[in-house]
């Protein structure tokens, strides 16, 4: 064949290779099946080896030669390697065992903030084949009390930093625990033990499927509920995330999320671990400092987690002292990897900071799946979910989403047949995942000691009779591209005027305002008046609450949303952050709870009358209350 003919074949067969790429997303089932076919080599070669157990990861790393005298933890200025890592583990772990009698299988509770000690008792506790339980370290009273209890742990290890939260009152209420705050004297003694590697036997487990951590649900709704997450699970989070992200050996990726979440705890630091790369921690987010840290870390990754991005990209920019130059995009950062990550500050953090990839995931600790969306562009912005002409038909295969009950706020079920019904494409419904009938645990291992939470997320006879699904409790949607997009979470979502309004979609809308910084949606009960109306918590740009201001936002809302979706209230906070858990999630229920009555409520309020949104105040709730005013 002649050169220029062959070159054009060749040039031909790439033409075509693309198109067929672009056309059916096949570059994403090639990453769905990188992610997938790792997890699943990974989990068979260490049930094979006996060495399931993390902690075999970071010991590997510390006897290699090539690998041992590498910065694995950066944490507020000092390094440690992976053999420093080690050695203190295991040290830690021969004082537990030694001076606490932690043995194989007992449960360790850790209540810390994140930091270099936070990641040695975790590994030492996992030394000895123990287990640790995560707890929130905000928690206080009855909350903390109950998360406590709930472990089953003897043992309670306490960071000096929030040791004020372990009162006379609470110790007293966990006589058979024992605390202890790992202060300086606790850390000299330590010092002092001479390290111990115990026997392999220490850390066996039967199964992939065995509990390796229990960490806890945010509890916006009620008492905290402690999930079991399995080795199996850990395994499956890394390759979600160092696949997905590509993490090299080289990378630096730096989070300053809570670890005693998952997100931070087996998505980012056990996916560092396993490639061998390098963990910057931060104690706890900041805005201020989240950028300091990533720069003065030489960070190549970076972690978010809800409204993180919003918040950093509504901060006032760093300047360099010295210069004046602007720092919003000084930096090694090439992928930002995270959830919660909102359409309408998608462009606003991407552009602001130089971001070249958003790995947007979803997932949840006591989940049966997690989703993702690699993108690079504007196409896919906003999705939790992307997949190819392959990834999406067997992801058809394990998870559907169904109809939902309004009334009922469960899945619908036809009353001739009693099976739940599937929805079509673009239309929003709950996210389920299918479980093996027989043997749910192995997808599932649900809530340590509580039975009948556990039992509350499994379906069964959702389509035939006797099969079994996870209920995710969220509302998504597939749209024709083969991408996923959250609408909302059952319970936040609300009817009005005969219609269901979802809170994210509107706090989407919203946002989008150029004033915005924050808008956090819910429905409020009102007397007089069925369903629930639409109430934003909303933060401005300005303390400055103009009419020519409020005049913009509600015809701004006109615009973007149906009638029934424009929010009637306005409730005014200052600052962003004001209503977000640890994890940076938006909560609700105190709002809902506080409705718009100004006795509750000291922001201010306004509420949508002639077209613009005027103040509310004592004399316009007794209207309300005495029916002359119907919205």
């Amino acid at each position: 064949m002649p050169v220029p003919l062959a070159a054009a074949a060749a040039a031909g067969a790439v033409a075509t290779s693309m198109y067929l790429s672009a056309r059916f997303s096949l570059a994403h089932d090639l990453l769905f099946a990188k992610i997938a076919g790792s997890s699943v080599l990974n989990i068979v070669k260490a049930v094979r080896s006996g060495k399931i157990n993390t902690f075999y990861v970071l010991e590997s790393h510390a006897l290699s030669q090539k690998t041992a005298h590498k910065p694995f933890l950066l944490f507020e200025g000092k390094s440690y390697t992976y053999r420093e890592t080690y050695d203190i583990v295991l040290r830690y772990g021969t004082w537990l065992r030694q001076t606490k009698n932690v043995r194989p299988k007992d449960i360790v509770a850790l209540n810390y903030q994140n930091s270099a000690m936070f990641v040695f008792l975790w590994f030492a506790i996992w030394s000895i084949g123990a287990k640790p339980a995560f707890i929130n370290y905000h928690l206080q009273d009855a909350a903390l009390a109950h998360c406590l209890k709930e472990s089953t742990a003897k043992l309670a290890l306490i960071d000096p930093v929030v040791a004020g939260n372990v009162t006379p009152d609470l110790r007293e209420k966990l006589l058979s625990m024992e605390f202890v705050v790992v202060d300086v004297g606790v850390e000299a003694q330590v010092q002092g033990v001479e390290a111990v590697r115990y026997p392999d036997e220490d850390r066996a487990e039967e199964t992939y499927v065995g509990m390796a951590i229990l960490i806890y649900t945010s509890g916006t709704t009620g008492m905290p509920k402690p999930a079991v997450v399995s080795w199996g699970k850990i395994f499956t989070a890394v390759g979600l995330c160092s696949k997905g992200t590509g993490l090299r050996s080289d990378d630096i990726f730096y989070t300053s999320m809570p670890l005693y979440h998952s997100s931070a705890s087996c998505l980012v630091a056990c996916s560092v671990l396993f490639k061998g790369a390098t963990l910057a921690l931060g104690r706890k987010f900041s805005t201020r400092q989240f950028w300091k840290d990533v720069r003065e870390t030489n960070s190549t990754v970076i972690h978010y987690v809800g409204e993180t991005c919003r918040y950093l990209a509504v901060a006032p920019p760093e300047l360099d002292p010295v210069t004046g130059e602007n720092l919003d995009k000084k930096h090694n950062v090439r992928v930002a990897f995270g959830n919660g990550l909102r359409p309408d500050v998608w462009d606003r953090f991407k552009d602001r900071f130089g971001i070249d990839t958003i790995y947007e995931f979803y997932a949840a600790t006591e989940g049966a799946m997690g989703l993702w969306n690699v993108s690079r562009n504007d196409f896919g912005k906003g999705a939790i979910g992307r997949y190819g002409l392959f990834s999406k038909a067997y992801m058809n295969l394990k998870s559907v989403i169904v109809n939902i009950d309004d009334e009922t706020e469960q899945p619908w079920r036809d009353p001739k047949t009693g099976f739940c019904q599937k929805v079509k494409s673009g239309e929003v419904g709950e996210f389920l995942v299918s479980l093996p009938a027989d043997d749910v645990n192995k997808r599932f291992q649900g809530y340590f000691g509580n039975e009948k939470a556990t039992n509350s997320k499994i379906m069964r006879n959702v389509f035939k009779k006797g099969d079994a699904w996870f209920r995710s409790g969220d509302v998504l949607r597939w749209d024709s591209d083969g991408m996923l997009f959250f609408s909302d979470r059952i319970g936040d979502t609300f009817r009005w005027k005969s219609e269901n309004v979802s809170t994210a979609e509107v706090s989407q809308a919203i946002g989008l305002h150029p004033a915005v910084q924050e808008a956090n949606v819910y429905g409020v009960q009102l007397p007089n008046h069925d369903g629930r109306a639409g109430c934003v918590a909303i933060a401005f740009d300005s303390p400055n609450l103009t009419s020519e201001l409020l005049n913009s936002l509600a015809k701004h809302a006109n615009e973007k949303l149906p009638r029934y979706a424009v929010p009637l209230f306005l409730r005014v906070v200052k600052g962003v952050g004001a209503q977000t858990t640890g994890t940076m999630k938006q909560q609700k229920h105190v709002l809902r709870n506080e409705s718009v009555n100004p006795q509750k409520v000291s922001d201010k309020l306004f509420w949508l009358k002639d077209g613009t949104y005027e103040p509310f105040g004592e004399k316009e709730w007794r209207e309300l209350e005495g029916g002359s005013v119907k919205l």
